[in-house]
């Protein structure tokens, strides 16, 4: 039998065996690589001036290198009306996006629609019309869609959470999860806010856990996790979750222990408080879970996106890159 090897040097031989080395490496890398876009709180604004920056901003996303979009909610700023012309204009510019956009909801879109500058609406009348407009599809919306998973088709006991989607790139896995800011809706308004909470809490809770359960048994290299509110902004210096929070079982009980468990790199997405931060500012019980990260995009006038790259065999998981819009272009 001929070996090649046998007939070169010592050092033309090494070469030769680096690389199928080489290659398994690089195909690892390329498993492991995401390339998407950020973005939330947009576009915010009563008259037609918001919403042409943010078509602006729309426009650079399309000429730039990505797989899909997120958007982490509040389609609307919270004292603008919610009205279901709003929810089809916003309908509209999702369609202006030449790849793939999934979206999960903000709390302006329907929490805070009882407030008599966002039309005294019942919010759960609009939650109930969100879901018609935005989630009546298994696909993401965009002019190029893509299959997404919903929780409804996996975990049938939570048939009305058509919003938290799952969806998976290489081997990293991205879901969506239905938290909002104003406290996640833990409020006391009245009978049926308080149930509604509990209800999205145990779905919410049921979705991130079969989440970590898939990228457990399938040794996926990373997990992106994207809702609406930046959940710190409730902390206190004694408690990243105190009891009132609407955040703790969901996120305090739930996404930091399984992030922890599940070792390799984590990164949740929000916005809500309209300011970019990037970090790892998550503990358990003061010890700080070092492979869980948080990326808050900007927002309300900051009018940018986040484009983010995920290498799961890097030492720095995610890289970050501002997109601003494009202000020469006519007609957008």
């Amino acid at each position: 039998m001929y070996f090649l090897a046998d007939h070169l040097s010592p050092k033309a031989a090494m070469k030769l065996w680096l690389v199928p080395l080489l290659l398994g490496w690089s195909v690892a890398l390329s498993a492991s690589e995401v390339t998407f876009v950020a973005l939330g709180d947009l576009p915010y604004g009563k008259d037609d001036s918001a919403g042409v920056r943010y078509r602006q901003l729309i426009a650079t996303i399309n000429q730039s290198p990505h797989e899909f979009s997120i958007h982490v909610g509040d389609i609307k700023s919270g004292s603008s009306v919610c009205s279901d012309e709003e929810f089809l204009r916003q309908r509209e510019h999702f369609n202006l996006y030449e790849k793939p956009v999934i979206y999960t909801p903000g709390d302006n879109e329907w929490t805070d629609c009882h407030r008599k500058s966002n039309g005294g609406y019942d919010p759960l009348e609009r939650l109930a019309r969100l879901r018609s407009v935005f989630f009546s599809s298994l696909s993401s919306m965009g002019k190029r869609s893509m299959q997404v998973a919903i929780q409804p088709q996996e975990q049938p006991e939570f048939s009305q959470f058509v919003e938290n989607r799952r969806w998976q790139k290489n081997l990293v896995l991205f879901v969506t999860v239905h938290i909002v800011g104003s406290n996640n809706n833990f409020e006391s308004r009245d009978p049926k806010a308080v149930a509604e909470f509990f209800d999205r809490d145990r779905a919410n809770i049921g979705w991130v856990n079969a989440a970590f359960d898939l990228a457990e048994r399938n040794n996926l290299a990373a997990i992106v996790i994207a809702f609406q509110a930046d959940v710190l902004e409730s902390a206190s210096r004694f408690s990243q979750f105190p009891s009132h929070s609407g955040f703790k079982a969901s996120v305090g009980d739930t996404i930091i222990p399984r992030s922890r468990k599940f070792g390799r790199p984590v990164l949740l997405i929000s916005g809500d408080s309209h300011e970019f931060k990037f970090g790892q500012p998550f503990t358990i019980q003061g010890e700080w879970v070092s492979n869980l990260y948080q990326l808050v995009v900007p927002g309300n006038q900051d009018v940018r996106a986040v484009q983010v790259t995920v290498n799961a065999l890097s030492t720095s998981p995610f890289s970050l890159s501002m997109i601003s819009p494009i202000t020469h272009q006519k007609g957008q």
